[in-house]
């Protein structure tokens, strides 16, 4: 019967040593992502106040205070404040779809007849697993985040979801390859 090895001091060090560095992972591999930013409430986006109009404004004072605010959205409530419920959402592909498409009057054209009425919205409780479910299925870059009583809190938009996932991996984001030195139109 052969003689089983007694294993060398030295050999269970170096297996030791061995495990130790296999579980370090290389700083060059992409870290995992993260489910749990999912589960974040959705108010630890960017919160900016919302932009708020009647329905009896014009699109040309919605136009003008979405681009006063460098923005691509208004929101309708019942008496055009932040006091009361969202009816609607006007947003820059409205300007595009419904007026420039339609040959309308933006100066005299009321928001209650070319806004998005009954605008699908988010609890301010809701997660950005949420916000981003909405976007994808409903094909919308702006979503009105309100309270219980659907008064609007703020926006949640596309950008701001991509900020908040850019700003979590942004190690593994700026490190990424290509050339970003060619100049686009657009986009």
């Amino acid at each position: 019967m052969p003689d089983k090895k007694t294993p060398y001091a030295g050999d269970l060090e170096d297996h030791q040593d061995e495990a130790y560095f296999d579980e370090v992972q290389d700083e060059d591999e992409p870290r995992p992502f993260d489910t749990d930013l999912l589960r974040e409430p959705v108010t630890t986006l960017r919160m900016r106040k919302p932009i708020v109009l009647g329905q009896h404004d014009t699109v040309t004072e919605a136009m003008r205070a979405m681009k006063g605010e460098h923005r691509g959205e208004v929101l309708i409530t019942e008496d055009g404040t932040v006091g009361t419920r969202v009816v609607g959402i006007f947003t820059e592909r409205d300007v595009l779809f419904r007026i420039v498409d339609g040959g309308r009057n933006p100066a005299t054209l009321a928001l209650r007849d070319v806004m998005t009425k009954e605008a699908e919205c988010l609890k301010d409780d809701q997660t950005v697993a949420e916000a981003l479910q909405m976007m994808s299925v409903g094909g919308f870059r702006h979503v009105p985040v309100v309270d219980d009583a659907g008064r609007p809190v703020f926006v949640a938009s596309v950008k701001d979801v991509v900020q908040f996932l850019v700003e979590s991996f942004s190690r593994e984001i700026l490190n990424l390859g290509g050339d970003r030195t060619q100049q686009r139109e657009g986009g």
